[in-house]
């Protein structure tokens, strides 16, 4: 991705450089705040925050594995929402993975189930996925106006995906006995878990600018606090930003970015499309692009309907793992855990997950 944002930036520096510096205007908070999610995502781990919410869901797995699918559920919901969709994939990706096979469990339902999920729980704050922030800078929406209006699609989706993921692997979700082992230390209750409250009451009050820099802020501090313990790695900060995947994306939302404010094709058609259709121009854009730039180019001048807009780049990218970071991501950690996703099958329930969920999604809206 480096490769590829960085050429295209610098062309769309030389061929329009006010339409350039306008479009990094408007995507830099996005990236500057996933940054700081992401390190208050590690501290979080290393605290054991995520490893003890994990040992919870497993003990409520109860005796039939709908219930265990139900618990992961509201676990991938919350944090997604509240920590970031690349948070969440990156980090509990292999805690429900876990969870499974304490359960004797197929893990198969379980990993899908988290960045299907993670999409779909990352509509609700502003910090929640970054395209929020990238469409915000055009609305000029209030981080606590944005969350009223998108709490009924939020929740519209967050129920739909776990049940299309509960049909489509219903005869895998038999629990068995739980594993029996020592569970590891109690979690540290810190700074990881101050910075998180922190950070969702800077995404409910502040705007994409400030509210960037205060996460980050909150993000370097608590990372470099369990540094000086002891408690972290620079290793493991390097490996979690993935600075050159964030940098080569930031470079191509710059240049579709400018090319949007070049180019009145993308406005032209929006501001055409019915709320049904500009979800379907997000969703189909995303896939196409990734949704990060896709926000950019859409996003380049002010949306009719940029609730609808969200709905398709947020949910759509379940249609194909080249829609969103979070893919990219969530395949790693799966790997990690012992796990080896499938672009196909990921697509194979995509298709049906993501219709379902953005139907429902946009008919919440429209009855808010």
């Amino acid at each position: 991705m480096l490769a590829i944002g960085v050429p295209a930036a610098a062309l769309a520096i030389g061929l329009a450089p006010h339409d350039a510096a306008a479009a990094a205007a408007q995507s830099w908070p996005a990236f500057v705040l996933v940054a700081g999610l992401l390190l208050l995502g590690l501290v979080a781990g290393a605290d054991g925050l995520f490893e003890a919410a994990g040992r919870l869901v497993a003990r409520v797995g109860g005796s039939h594995g709908v219930v265990l699918l139900a618990a992961s559920s509201v676990l991938i919901a919350v944090v997604s929402a509240v920590l970031n969709l690349d948070t969440a994939v990156t980090f509990l990706t292999p805690v429900v993975i876990v969870a499974a096979r304490r359960r004797s469990m197929a893990v198969e339902p379980f990993c899908y189930l988290t960045v299907l999920l993670a999409n779909a729980g990352s509509l609700l704050l502003p910090g929640s996925n970054l395209t929020n922030l990238i469409v915000l800078g055009t609305s000029h929406v209030s981080g606590s106006t944005f969350t009223l209006h998108m709490l009924p699609a939020w929740i519209a989706a967050v129920v739909s995906v776990p049940v299309v993921v509960a049909l489509w692997w219903r005869r895998h979700l038999h629990a068995g006995a739980a594993a029996e082992g020592k569970d590891r230390a109690r979690p540290r209750i810190g700074v990881g878990l101050v910075g998180v409250v922190l950070a969702v009451v800077a995404m409910l009050v502040l705007a994409p600018g400030p509210l960037a820099i205060t996460v980050a802020a909150i993000g370097i501090a608590a990372a470099l606090w369990r540094l000086r313990e002891g408690r972290l790695s620079t290793s493991a900060l390097a490996t979690t930003l993935n600075a050159p995947m964030l940098v080569g994306l930031f470079g191509l939302a710059t240049a579709l970015g400018a090319l949007g404010r070049t180019w009145s094709g993308p406005a032209t058609l929006l501001a055409h499309c019915s709320s049904w259709e500009t979800a379907g121009v997000g969703a189909l854009t995303a896939v196409l692009v990734n949704n990060l730039p896709a926000a950019s180019l859409l996003a380049a001048h002010r949306v009719a309907d940029p609730y609808a807009l969200l709905v398709g780049l947020n949910l759509g990218p379940n249609l194909a793992v080249t829609g969103a970071l979070s893919a990219v991501l969530w395949m790693a950690a799966a790997r990690q855990a012992g796990v080896e996703p499938s672009a196909r099958r990921f697509s194979t329930i995509g298709v049906v997950v993501a219709p379902i969920s953005m139907a429902l999604a946009l008919a919440a809206l429209a009855l808010a």
